[in-house]
């Protein structure tokens, strides 16, 4: 009964739509299923990456705002109490940690940051800070890379899937014209398509995305080094 079924649902892929809506329509349940997780994995990786692009140059002009105003020489008390104290971007956070600890410093009897000891817990504020500020920038970068890396296998999933449904189909219907297989075949190897749809863009999103949060996190990185060697002759000057 099954077999009579399959070879009814082929022979009207034969004569029916092979548009891509067609295509999708008459396809297995399970080939339906790969389709729409893929199509919605690539839908998602579009948000991922309009989202991910947005907050990258928002954060970039928020620090090139910040440092203008951080090298101009104005008070770095001042600064603090203006963007440090509630930060709203990651350079600010950065230059809020390493202030409250360096406050706190010099509150206590007999600390400065010529002492080791104090050096380390700033450097460490800041790092702390740096991290936690690229865990947030970086969220949904797994799902960028689990899609360009999955998501292919996915799709010829389907695609054998598929392929197995149709020869059942032809076996049962004893016909193997290309009239016959070819809407068949074009119906698995849809679910492969949609795949190199989905992670193409997954992978190369992931890369250019990437390699721009390990600049920005380069950047962070440099100003808390600099700003630990303002902080050091400071401390000095007030000896």
């Amino acid at each position: 009964m099954d077999r009579a079924v399959d070879a009814a649902n082929l022979g009207a892929v034969a004569m029916g739509d092979v548009s891509i809506p067609g295509l999708f329509m008459q396809a297995d349940i399970v080939v339906k299923l790969v389709i729409i997780m893929l199509l919605l994995a690539s839908v998602w990786v579009w948000a991922i990456v309009f989202e991910k692009v947005t907050s990258l140059r928002r954060v970039n002009k928020a620090a090139d705002a910040f440092e203008d105003r951080f090298w101009s020489g104005g008070s770095l008390d001042e600064l603090y109490d203006d963007e440090g104290a509630k930060p709203t971007h990651p350079i600010a956070a950065v230059f809020g940690a390493a202030m409250s600890e360096w406050r706190r410093s010099l509150r206590a009897t007999g600390a400065d940051l010529r002492t080791s000891f104090v050096r380390e817990r700033v450097d460490r504020a800041m790092t702390v800070t740096i991290q936690r500020e690229m865990e947030r920038l970086e969220r949904w970068m797994v799902f960028l890379a689990s899609v360009g890396s999955s998501a292919t296998f996915v799709g010829l999933f389907g695609t054998v899937w598929g392929i197995m449904h149709t020869f059942t189909a032809i076996a049962a219907q004893k016909n193997t014209s290309l009239v016959t297989v070819g809407p068949g075949i074009a119906e698995a190897l849809f679910a492969t398509a949609i795949g190199l749809v989905a992670a193409i863009p997954a992978v190369l999103a992931y890369n250019t995305i990437s390699t721009s949060m390990a600049r920005f996190a380069g950047r962070l990185e440099g100003f808390g080094t600099e700003f630990g060697a303002i902080l050091s002759r400071q401390t000095e000057e007030r000896s």
